[in-house]
């Protein structure tokens, strides 16, 4: 499996899993030491910076489906009577993916050539 295609893999994973937990009921979500928001900011700073690597020369449409995956799943927690979707949340969150997102594409952009 090439470095590329195991990226891919990896990053749709790491969304699956953030679906998961994001709409699952809030006793099903992962507690950490960590602060919460810290711990959102960190888990969408990951899927982006994988997405990013994982598909370099679509950086547009990593954002979208990043960062629109956000917020459509802050959204969905409106429906659930056990979460709650707040605007802080997202912005947390789009802080998180934004950053992650332009990491991994200046590391795959300042990569040294072969």
């Amino acid at each position: 499996m090439s470095l590329k295609t195991a990226l891919r893999v990896i990053a749709w994973l790491l969304l699956a899993g953030l679906i998961f937990v994001t709409l699952s009921p809030i006793d099903l979500r992962p507690v950490s030491p960590a602060p919460v928001q810290l711990e959102r900011a960190a888990a969408l700073a990951l899927i982006g910076f994988v997405f990013a690597l994982a598909y370099p020369r679509h950086i547009w449409l990593v954002a979208l489906v990043v960062l629109g995956s956000t917020v459509l799943l802050e959204l969905l927690q409106l429906l659930s009577p056990s979460r709650h979707g707040r605007l802080i949340d997202v912005a947390v969150k789009l802080t998180g993916g934004g950053i992650g997102i332009a990491a991994g594409w200046l590391l795959w952009r300042w990569r040294p050539q072969r």
